[in-house]
């Protein structure tokens, strides 16, 4: 792979291995969208996953990860990123985020979203469609010439203008036979430029937005990040690839692409 400031230049071969990586996530998370509802025990998810994985003869990327235990990362409510699986149920009411990874052929695949379980408040299902939305925005950016903190940039306008904040503390990546690689995908605007966005970069945007304050905790299982003040929070992500044109996003199921509605 070729490098431009520090960062792998795909080929077409390994973005058509990005992208089967990433329809693989996908598919989870379809599945996985299938079976959240109020009384679901958060364990059920990893197992589902565990079993495609199995089947899809892929390699679960998060489990092992620096000891990260689990395929998933579930977060529930005010757990922003990072959250484990367990034998904990969902009720209504709760909003609950999931993050999958996965490697095939040496590649990795990267992807979350968060779901509504039954009813929920309006706050939450505003906060849900606003982080999805800014992902989209964050997209919208990732062309060639632009710089990789243009997507924060963009990013982080949108959530304020909506009333809600973008986490600080974890901010999206490069993405290939590394999990996470250069160049760091902020979503908010840093101070200083970063790496200009050129053809065959691939990149993880994922936006951790909140009801409140942007500041996060992490518990004492080491990994668990929730929100100081106890408020919601939701997490979108696409791994994406920058053409010469539009930006691609990789992440996209056998259903094809599909928004979520977060209606009443």
């Amino acid at each position: 792979m070729k490098k431009f400031q520090g960062v792998y230049i795909k080929n077409e071969r390994e973005i058509a291995c990005l992208a089967e990586a990433n329809r693989i996530v996908s598919n989870i998370l379809d599945a996985i969208g299938e079976i959240i509802a109020p009384g679901l025990v958060t364990m059920r998810i990893e197992e589902l996953t565990q079993d495609i994985c199995a089947e899809q003869k892929v390699k679960p990327a998060f489990q092992g990860y620096f000891g990260y235990p689990y395929a998933v990362c579930c977060s529930v409510n005010e757990q922003v990123v990072h959250g484990f699986p367990s034998d904990r149920k969902l009720v209504e009411g709760d909003i609950v985020s999931i993050d999958v990874g996965v490697i095939y052929e040496g590649f990795v695949g990267d992807a979350a979203r968060s779901w509504p379980v039954g009813v929920v408040s309006e706050e939450a299902r505003r906060l849900m469609r606003t982080t999805e939305d800014s992902l989209y925005v964050g997209i919208g950016m990732a062309r060639p010439g632009n710089n990789v903190f243009d997507i924060g940039a963009a990013v982080q306008q949108f959530v304020e203008a909506a009333g809600f904040n973008v986490v600080r503390r974890f901010v999206g990546h490069g993405v290939g036979v590394k999990m996470h690689e250069k160049p760091e995908v902020p979503n908010f605007k840093p101070v200083l430029r970063g790496v200009t966005l050129r053809p065959g970069m691939v990149i993880a945007i994922e936006p951790m937005v909140t009801a409140g304050t942007y500041e996060v905790d992490i518990l004492d299982d080491k990994w668990t990040a929730v929100t100081c003040d106890g408020k919601l929070a939701a997490h979108f992500e696409h791994s994406v690839a920058i053409t010469h044109d539009d930006p691609k996003i990789l992440s996209i199921s056998d259903r094809g692409f599909n928004r979520h509605t977060f209606n009443a």
